[in-house]
């Protein structure tokens, strides 16, 4: 058998290294019996930060406090709260860090503004540093240099 290319393997390699991060962390017994609660229980759980990873949901988190999170959700959706009631609830015992998607409101206005703010600062540098690189506009010529050019068109016409 012919040795795979050099493509195909950095295919392999990325998806053996990719491979964990598909699984996700939500345990065999944490898995409702019914799929359309599991289906929302997963829809939620992904919109909610684990809060000792921070830049992971919850159902992507081996934490301990993500698995707490989970079943939170889990149980609050079997007592037959909403998506929104399950989030409310998590949002009012853990607090907005908990959502991987901050609400736009003016106590999040900084946090959502910055990066257009830095963006634009930075164009308006480049901008800047743009128009100082052009070069100066032609001036016009000095009574000596008019002289001299006169001077230098007469004698080419004497010719």
């Amino acid at each position: 058998m012919p040795a795979p290319s050099p493509a195909l393997r950095a295919l392999l390699f990325a998806l053996v290294l990719l491979a964990p991060v598909a699984a996700g962390a939500v345990q065999p017994e944490e898995v409702m019996k019914d799929p359309a609660l599991e289906a929302r229980a997963r829809t939620i759980s992904a919109e909610l930060r684990c809060l000792v990873c921070q830049n992971q949901s919850i159902d992507d988190s081996d934490a301990p406090l993500a698995r707490d999170l989970r079943l939170i959700v889990r149980e609050r959706l079997r007592q037959g709260d909403g998506d929104e009631a399950v989030l409310s609830y998590v949002v009012q015992r853990y607090g907005e860090f908990v959502l991987l998607r901050p609400v736009l409101a003016w106590h999040t206005a900084f946090l959502w503004f910055t990066p257009v703010l830095v963006v634009g600062l930075g164009g308006l540098a480049l901008w800047a540093a743009a128009r100082r690189r052009r070069p100066a506009p032609p001036r016009g010529l000095t009574a000596a240099e008019e002289a001299a050019v006169a001077e230098l068109v007469r004698r080419a016409e004497s010719r």
